[in-house]
């Protein structure tokens, strides 16, 4: 029997490289007030590889996984967040000087977490209706293969 996990106290950190092309197991920062992660599980794209003599069937092989550009993270948008998010953005822009890379954490509690390199986007501003919260989507653009790996410390 599969026991289920709830996708509540997961987290979304970051951290930067200390050395180029490792990604940190330490030191990772939260971004607070999310409230939404999208889905990062592309379909490859699908090669033909048929050649002449296949008489019926025609051959695949899989080809690239495109996760579609930026992904987006529904956030409460408020001071706190408004503050972690462009510390986030002011580390980016200093480990770029050096040729490091940002690492995000989707961490899960009780499993695994999912990490992979991002570059992190000026924030703009959502929109707002009549009695609601105000969110904004924040956006991160995948800059590297993601990995399954044991959880920050």
């Amino acid at each position: 029997m599969a026991l289920e996990i709830s996708t509540a106290g997961i987290q979304v950190k970051w951290a930067v490289e200390t050395t180029a092309g490792t990604r940190p197991a330490t030191g990772y920062s939260l971004i607070p007030n999310v409230k939404s992660i999208p889905g990062y599980n592309p379909e490859p794209s699908t090669l033909d590889v048929t050649d002449l003599s296949d008489e019926e069937w025609k051959r695949y092989i899989p080809g690239l996984k495109d996760p579609g550009g930026s992904i987006g993270l529904t956030v409460n948008h408020n001071a706190t967040f408004l503050s972690a998010w462009n510390s986030m953005y002011a580390a980016y822009e200093t480990a770029k000087e050096s040729n490091l890379s940002m690492w995000v954490e989707f961490a899960i509690p009780g499993m695994e977490s999912f990490y992979f390199q991002a570059i992190p986007s000026k924030l703009g501003f959502n929109g707002a209706d009549v009695d609601s919260v105000l969110e904004n989507v924040a956006y991160l653009t995948p800059n590297g293969e993601p990995v399954w790996a044991a959880a920050s410390t």
